[in-house]
């Protein structure tokens, strides 16, 4: 094979060491807190990765429900990008506010974290794409592939620029990790057992699996994350997991609570 072939260019790009995120995505993320008595029912949405239909449907079945609440809150439990094909469009719909009576809080996951983190600086690529960073690109028309054998980090940077629009990026930069409402908390992935909510890292609130699964929160609150996937929605253990693998199996998970119930929305 040649020196210059582009397979070996593209190849060489990627082998770089990923250069450290800029000093925006080293700061912690905004954790938020909201009154319980403040909404007649909260609904949670698992991870949505692409699936822009499911999402459609996920949210008319809860403006149906809501119907018969005064006021209503929907959250959602992060990694919006990667795996399925429509990225850009439930990016584009989230971006934009809910209404008077539904007042939606869109979490971070460590998917949306890492095209955050791509978006300040191309040069963490090789990282991004190992977990399934090429359909997020391609939903925003970008062929990593070709751009990379014609032009390098230099040019996927410009692509980014040129196909992702500002109000998207900003909000991917503006997600915070965490919510409570009440002994009721939002994260993607769960927390550290026996850690002070304020104490927790956003590391763990992003990608932690063990302990957590197996020991719950240690805590008294009960947490609900999705980033973990379960054939069918798990309750115990102080914890409640969503995460039902939209991207390969079509089912976008609603959690509904309302007084003392939790229930899946179906």
């Amino acid at each position: 094979m040649a020196a210059g072939h582009p397979s070996r260019i593209f190849q060489r790009i990627f082998s770089r060491k990923a250069r450290s995120s800029r000093k925006s995505n080293l700061r912690q993320r905004r954790r938020l807190s909201l009154p319980l008595d403040e909404y007649s029912a909260i609904y949670a949405v698992g991870d949505v990765h692409g699936c822009y239909e499911e999402l459609l449907a996920a949210v008319n079945k809860i403006r149906i429900d809501a119907a018969s609440y005064t006021k209503a809150l929907v959250v959602f439990l992060g990694d919006y990008v990667d795996r399925g094909p429509r990225s850009r469009e439930v990016i584009d719909y989230l971006a934009n506010d809910g209404d008077d009576k539904i007042h939606q809080i869109a979490l971070c996951g460590n998917h949306d974290a890492a095209f955050a983190r791509l978006l300040d600086d191309p040069h963490c690529a090789e990282e991004w794409l190992r977990f399934a960073g090429q359909e997020t690109l391609l939903s925003y028309g970008i062929d990593v592939r070709y751009i990379f054998e014609h032009g390098g980090v230099k040019a996927l940077h410009a692509a980014l620029k040129q196909q992702v629009p500002t109000h998207h990026a900003e909000f991917l930069r503006q997600l915070p990790t965490m919510l409570e409402v009440g002994d009721l908390v939002f994260v993607h992935a769960g927390v550290r057992p026996g850690i002070p909510l304020q104490s927790q890292s956003d590391q763990d609130l992003l990608w932690i699996r063990t302990p957590f699964l197996d020991e719950g929160p240690q805590l008294p609150v009960i947490v609900i994350h999705g980033h973990t996937p379960v054939g069918k929605p798990f309750f115990g253990n102080g914890r409640i997991g969503i995460d039902t693998a939209a991207f390969a199996t079509g089912n976008l998970t609603v959690l509904k609570i309302a007084g003392k119930s939790a229930q899946i929305l179906t």
